[in-house]
């Protein structure tokens, strides 16, 4: 292998708890109880940190995500304590975005300027549909007016950076229906929309009990093509599978995702990725998943380590790189796995040949119809 430079750094914190479990959601979030003990999962996840501390010594941050599970359930003051923690233990870099994600219907309005006096720059919402019956369908607990109600609130607020997070093949939704719901959304103008299908996930509700009437394959691609036309119609650009920016405004920490970066991850079934220079290796930690199980350890929030192999990097590397709209570069390939960008050839020729992939100046282009299926490119690298 080639020498490893890495890459720049996130921190991801997982916030495993919801009011309600949706029939669709696969994520590791566990129903709120009211033994709840928010104070200390705090203090845990300052412990967690710390621990975690010396894998990124003198390394810079570059964003932060609050994900779930819905973070908003947590207090201004709790996210606070937390970002403060993480702005001591860590070099963070100025201005650098950090997100948390809010679900309506959770009482969070009266967080808002906490959170943004707190250190958040960037809410995601997730409002899912603009209309009840989708709602229902999909076990939310807020309706469209409260959805709507929170986007404003937030913008109230002094958060100018708002990404809004809507689905589409739903039960019994038309293509016509879908074209409506976008474009209530877009009415809303928020910065950045995540405009994803709904997939049966295994071990989810919906996959014990599969909704009747969810759109075929063939209306599926409609939707798809259609909400791209009308997303583009009205500024907003496409930069990866389902996500779509006005101006600049991207998603910089999933954009470290997509770009084989590294991350720290804290709190209940939090997962990290670091590469280190030192051994040349990319390592792969799991913590502890069960909120319970978490909440008990005083030292070691570890439950898995793996070092990534040959194999594992091309992967991961593709897994990610083949849902974003931008060049692969073969020299960024190699620094980031240490891998000779001819082995990723080589493996890559059946997409090569069927035209889903394209060799140019020493980068690989996916094409339209590769970008469309690229679930079908990462299976030929298994």
């Amino acid at each position: 292998m080639g020498q490893i430079i890495p890459p720049p750094l996130s921190l991801y914190i997982h916030f495993p708890w919801c009011i309600k479990k949706c029939p669709y959601c696969d994520f590791n979030s566990h129903k709120l109880k009211e033994d709840f003990n928010e104070s200390l999962y705090i203090d845990k996840l300052i412990s967690d940190l710390e621990q975690d501390v010396p894998l990124v010594w003198g390394r810079p941050i570059h964003s932060v995500f609050m994900g779930g599970g819905t973070p908003s359930l947590f207090s201004a003051e709790s996210v606070e304590r937390l970002l403060n923690a993480v702005r001591s233990l860590l070099q963070c870099k100025p201005g650098m975005e950090v997100t948390m994600e809010v679900n309506p219907g959770t009482g969070e309005y009266d967080n808002f300027v906490g959170y943004k006096k707190s250190g958040v720059n960037r809410l995601s919402i997730g409002i899912q549909s603009l209309k009840d019956g989708n709602l229902k369908a999909l076990g939310r607990i807020h309706s469209s007016q409260q959805a709507i109600d929170v986007y404003h609130r937030a913008r109230q607020a002094g958060f100018d950076n708002i990404n809004l997070d809507m689905m589409f093949a739903l039960p019994r939704q038309t293509l016509l229906d879908s074209k409506q719901d976008l474009l209530k959304l877009i009415e809303l103008q928020p910065n950045h929309i995540s405009y994803y299908q709904l997939t049966i996930e295994p071990n989810t509700l919906f996959s014990y009990n599969t909704p009747e009437k969810l759109p075929d394959n063939y209306e599926l691609e409609l939707m798809y093509l259609q909400g791209n036309k009308i997303l583009e119609k009205n500024g907003y650009k496409q930069y990866e599978v389902s996500a779509y920016m006005r101006e600049n405004d991207n998603c910089q920490h999933n954009m470290n995702y997509w770009q084989f970066g590294d991350y720290l991850g804290i709190g209940a079934g939090a997962h990290s990725k670091i590469t280190f220079a030192s051994d040349n290796s990319v390592k792969r930690y799991v913590k502890f998943k069960l909120p319970k199980t978490y909440m008990s350890q005083d030292k070691n929030f570890r439950q898995e380590e793996k070092l990534l192999t040959t194999d594992d990097l091309i992967f991961e590397y593709m897994l990610n790189a083949v849902r974003v709209k931008k060049s692969i570069a073969l020299n960024d390939f190699t620094s980031r796995t240490g891998i000779k960008s001819s082995v990723l050839v080589d493996k890559l020729q059946t997409p090569i040949k069927k035209k889903w992939v394209v060799m140019k100046n020493e980068t690989l282009e996916i094409t339209a119809k590769g970008f469309l299926i690229s679930d079908e490119i990462i299976k030929l690298l298994l």
